[in-house]
């Protein structure tokens, strides 16, 4: 099992529900290991230098994967996958997904994501950036799927895995938030309410949105 981490606080209740989950200690040495970027676990799973990671979404049609019903979602805004208001036209390496967007909401402006941009709208209010998720809402009255699970092999464990997080309500020890809060100067209180935000089940919805996504990416010339 070598699964690819992405050390952002959007994925943090899986993170914690892989900590409680039975794996090998091996298993769990390995995720901390393989951690990157959603654009790097994207090239790390097309070399098969791991054989599973939420990537980003828009590589998840590549027909060498098996898609799992897991991803990283919103309804509407979500407050770190953001572009800059009035600021100098800049893509964010991290993520294919949120740069496609930006081009397909015509949006200009610096693209930011992930926690960095948590923090920045945080610090700097809402009010000076545009929230892809919500934009995209407003367009399409759908969710969007920014990444989404896909693997190699061991498709069946995986399988059984996201099925029983999907199924739990998972509630993040104080300890292990208090440790985020350290790390991402951002309070406790702040990550809970950010989380509200962000939903991991792809149902008929998201898999709507992310085949109306990838049909607008083929438009603008996007080639995985």
């Amino acid at each position: 099992m070598l699964f690819g981490k992405i050390d952002y606080l959007n994925l943090l209740p899986f993170h914690v529900f892989l900590k409680r989950y039975p794996l090998s200690n091996q298993a769990k040495k390995s995720i901390e290991f393989k951690k990157g970027t959603p654009a790097k676990l994207c090239q790390a799973l097309n070399k098969r230098q791991i054989d599973a990671a939420i990537i980003s979404s828009i590589e998840s049609r590549n027909p060498k994967y098996t898609k799992l019903n897991l991803g990283i979602c919103s309804k509407g805004a979500v407050k770190s996958v953001l572009v800059r208001k009035n600021s100098e036209k800049k893509l964010d390496p991290a993520s294919k997904s949120s740069n496609m967007l930006s081009k397909i909401l015509k949006l200009d402006g610096e693209v930011i994501i992930g926690d960095e941009a948590l923090r920045q709208y945080l610090k700097d209010g809402g009010d000076k950036f545009y929230d892809m998720g919500e934009i995209w809402y407003q367009k399409t009255n759908l969710p969007f799927v920014f990444g989404l699970f896909c693997c190699s092999k061991n498709q069946n464990l995986y399988k059984k895995i996201i099925n029983k997080f999907l199924k739990q309500k998972i509630k993040i020890p104080k300890y292990i938030l208090d440790e985020y809060a350290k790390s991402r100067n951002i309070s406790a209180s702040l990550i809970l309410w950010y989380l509200e935000h962000i939903s991991y089940s792809v149902n008929n919805k998201e898999k709507r949105a992310l085949k109306k996504f990838i049909h607008l990416a083929k438009k603008h010339n996007f080639k995985p």
